[in-house]
């Protein structure tokens, strides 16, 4: 049997649960370091489930809200907000974790629907912009209920189909996930680094013990650099030499504009990169502008993208030419390199995050005022020229891995859509192998 011969079904007639969670009484207040795992929408992403971020409960409270409880091969689908319709597998390691009121527990019945090919489904690009588009029908904020998750019509294949399918794109993911993988741990080096060498200053005060070479961690170039002193500043002792300044005279930062001005013509259109694009990437579910969008207001691979409203965010955009929509900024600098101002905003990130939760408004957000007292420490030119070559270095290399998961995320979803829309599953093995 093709894929234009398969049947379709309602997904809530092949469910054994679909269902969301709640707060637990207390809300955050009742969060602790160990406990039950309760699992909230920061936790699903269509590329899979992540545990940063993961909040715990006691026992307690983890009883009343045992009838959310995840089991083994449940698929999660993200119902509200800006991460609507995201959608992942339960890892084993959570099983018995609780979901809040922001994800629904998808349960689907094993001798009919495969967990892995649902979650497939549910993450195709067609079926992302068909739940986008009910989650904003009519709503102020998007939402999907029981029963629109439940009436979903979903491809049928035989349960040997749908596993078949689910092994192949499961081996394009297991790459996409070792480019990802390979890309959060350059990040996480780097902004080791950058955050013991600029903002705790860890070689300057092994220099003050006396520690030379080696001992101070450094190539000899940047270590003959260094002072072995520090002075005083509005933000305590720095090193002797180095200088405040504000963010916004460190970097540039360009909003994005109303695209609305410039609608698609059809031809050389641009995908909208706003907000939601940052974590799920760009979808067919994302906004299309006209090619006519002046240029600095283009987005390319390796800009520095910081959304200052919402889920505030930055990061190194690695997913291909786009419009930069407004409540966005695009990052540049014609006096520091990239990864300076990167790293900084990254270090003032919780803080503006604090701000925009401190928003008495429907969406939080930071003003330009914000960047204007966020301080950084600058140290003299010739110092960040000599960490730049090992710090630039790992950027790049983080953007080549992102790209590359990019690249082959697409390619997934390529793949995917031919099997869902009816073209079929020619050449899936060996596309699977490239």
């Amino acid at each position: 049997m093709t894929s234009e011969e398969w049947p379709e079904i309602r997904l809530g007639d092949v469910c054994e649960k679909i269902g969301s969670g709640a707060t637990p009484r207390g809300g955050k207040e009742v969060y602790c370091d160990v406990g039950i795992a309760l699992i909230r929408s920061q936790n699903v992403y269509n590329d899979g489930f992540r545990d940063e971020g993961l909040a715990f409960i006691d026992d307690v409270h983890a009883q009343e809200l045992r009838h959310v409880s995840v089991e083994p091969g449940d698929v999660l689908l993200n119902i509200t907000g800006d991460s609507t319709a995201r959608a992942c597998l339960a890892p084993p390691e959570v099983a018995s974790a609780r979901v809040n009121q922001h994800v629904a527990i998808v349960r689907p019945s094993m001798d009919v629907l495969d967990a892995r090919f649902l979650r497939y489904t549910l993450v195709s690009p067609a079926m992302q912009a068909h739940l986008l588009a009910l989650a904003s029908a009519g709503a102020t904020r998007p939402a999907l209920t029981k029963r629109m998750i439940a009436d979903l019509r979903i491809p049928a294949p035989s349960l040997a189909e749908q596993r078949h399918i689910a092994d192949t794109l499961s081996a394009l993911d297991d790459k996409i996930e070792l480019h990802r993988r390979m890309n959060r741990t350059l990040e996480s080096i780097a902004r080791a680094i950058f955050k013991s060498w600029f903002v705790d200053f860890d070689p300057v005060r092994k220099k003050m013990e006396g520690k030379t070479g080696g001992e101070l961690g450094l190539p000899p170039s940047l270590a003959a650099l260094l002072p072995d002193s520090f002075e005083g500043s509005l933000i305590g002792p720095i090193p002797n030499g180095w200088r405040l300044k504000p963010l916004d005279q460190v970097a540039s930062f360009l909003n994005g504009l109303a695209l609305q001005k410039f609608p698609p013509t059809g031809s050389g259109d641009l995908p909208v990169i706003k907000g939601a694009e940052l974590t799920r990437g760009v979808t067919e579910g994302s906004g299309r502008a006209g090619g006519d969008v002046p240029g600095a207001y283009v987005v390319h691979d390796g800009d520095v993208l910081f959304s200052w409203s919402g889920s505030l965010n930055c990061v190194l955009w690695s997913g291909g030419t786009g419009a930069l929509n407004q409540h966005l900024f695009k990052v540049t600098s014609e006096d520091y390199p990239q990864w300076f101002c990167f790293q900084w905003i990254h270090q003032h990130l919780p803080t503006f995050r604090e701000i925009a939760a401190d928003k008495a408004t429907t969406m939080g957000h930071i003003k330009r005022g914000h960047l204007s007292e966020a301080l950084v420490v600058v140290p003299p030119p010739e110092v960040v020229a000599a960490a730049d070559g090992l710090l630039a270095r790992a950027t790049a290399r983080q953007l080549s891995a992102s790209v590359e998961a990019a690249r082959l995320a697409e390619l997934r979803d390529a793949l995917l859509s031919s099997l869902l829309d009816g073209t079929g599953p020619k050449g899936v093995v060996e596309i699977a192998g490239a």
